[in-house]
């Protein structure tokens, strides 16, 4: 983050964040990436045990009572250990939590959220299917009323956390005739009779994570576990769109930095035809591409999250976090190519980290929507604010200002 942003609070959660980065062993890195650690519970309660988790939610839960601008930088920070760390860090205490704070009840906050927050369980979001990913409305998974209780029958994939949570947000169908947006409703599943992890994914990258396929066999579910209301599902998904997408934007930024610290130390040091490679233009202008390349997403992540603190609706400010999601992936996915280019060949070994870097960012631009839906969106939002303005008249009408823009016969549109 720049610090000349920054309150003395924020930046000194930094300094605790960043004594978090230093403590994670190197060995936890390197075994997290063979799948050799397969969720890093260890990191997360030491985590929890710090406050570090949910900076923005009320202390009253478990947070500290501060904003969406702290909780991009945590990200950021989190992030700077690897794509993975950041994943597993923010779809607990922070999508799941989202989702409890915003809509749940207070027996669920104590229940579920404070605990979760000091690190002492942990929690999945389950929302792709096996059948299903974009299309949220495409749900199988059902859940059926038995009076005091439901019965959820499904499965879920892709799931970060599916080895390691004690608990699941698991959106599901309760009323299949009505139209999509009313017929699901989210849920808190417990880890119990009639849940298991079918399927552990080996993965390109952002390995450590326990993601893997769920499947709900008969489980009974207790009302009072219902988040939100009775097929009132879409509101509580509709709100998390903006920690799932503006958080895992932040997360990238971090993810990114330390290709381009290592490809900036390694250029400054490496030598070809009597002189550091650093000195020549083809090598330093893609260093500064990379370095612009950052500066420019978190230009865009804290202006997004200025917007979201400063009250701003949700249905005002999709455009910018689909924005800010689409272009930071893409932005840090450059930053790990030009890294490793400069490199050159020793980039693409694992003498270096540039290589796990690359292939960690690559899930960036898929999950939490991928960059195409992301495009859909913040193209029908643009339109839309086109033409609100337009029907306004907010601004001059620019079209009349060419020489010929009267001209008979000229401007045809059918």
């Amino acid at each position: 983050m720049f610090d000349f942003m920054m309150t003395d609070e924020q930046k000194k959660l930094r300094e605790e964040v960043r004594d978090l980065v230093r403590w994670v062993p190197r060995q936890m890195i390197l075994d997290m990436d063979q799948d050799k650690i397969q969720f890093p519970k260890e990191f997360l309660r030491e985590a929890g045990r710090r406050n570090l988790f949910g900076c923005r939610y009320p202390k009253r839960w478990g947070g500290r009572g501060m904003d969406w601008v702290s909780t991009c930088m945590v990200m950021e920070e989190v992030g700077t250990l690897g794509y993975i760390f950041a994943c597993v860090f923010g779809v607990g205490a922070e999508l799941v939590c989202d989702a409890i704070i915003l809509h749940g009840t207070d027996a669920q906050k104590e229940r579920y959220v404070k605990p979760l927050l000091s690190g002492e369980i942990f929690a999945a979001e389950c929302l792709t299917e096996p059948r299903g990913g974009s299309d949220f409305f495409g749900t199988t998974t059902t859940a059926e009323d038995k009076g005091d209780h439901f019965v959820i029958n499904g499965q879920k994939r892709f799931i970060v956390g599916a080895e390691g949570a004690d608990y699941f947000l698991v959106y599901a169908k309760t009323d299949p005739a009505a139209e999509p947006h009313k017929a699901l409703t989210c849920f808190i599943v417990d880890r119990g009779p009639g849940v298991r992890v079918d399927y552990i994914y080996g993965l390109m990258g952002s390995r450590g994570g326990g993601a893997g396929r769920v499947v709900f066999k008969d489980v009974r579910v207790p009302k009072e576990n219902i988040v939100g209301r009775l097929n009132g599902g879409y509101a509580v998904f509709n709100t998390m769109m903006i920690p799932e997408r503006l958080g895992t934007a932040a997360m990238t930024i971090g993810a990114a930095r330390p290709a381009l610290t290592v490809a900036t130390g390694y250029t400054t040091r490496r030598k070809a035809f009597g002189q550091p490679i650093a000195q020549f233009q083809g090598v330093s202008f893609q260093v500064a591409e990379a370095a612009m390349l950052l500066d420019a997403a978190r230009s865009m992540i804290y202006t997004t999250a200025r917007m979201v603190d400063s009250g701003v609706p949700a249905r005002e400010t999709r455009r910018m976090v689909s924005q800010a999601k689409k272009f930071v992936t893409e932005s840090c996915q450059k930053v790990a190519h030009n890294a490793m280019q400069v490199m050159g060949g020793i980039g693409y070994t694992n003498v270096f980290p540039v290589e796990r870097i690359a292939r960690d960012l690559r899930l960036a631009s898929i999950w939490t929507g991928s960059n195409e839906v992301m495009s859909m969106i913040i193209a029908h939002e643009w339109y839309k604010e086109y033409l609100a303005s337009k029907a306004k008249k907010a601004e001059r009408d620019y079209e009349n200002d060419a020489a010929e823009a009267f001209a008979e016969g000229e401007k045809i549109y059918e």
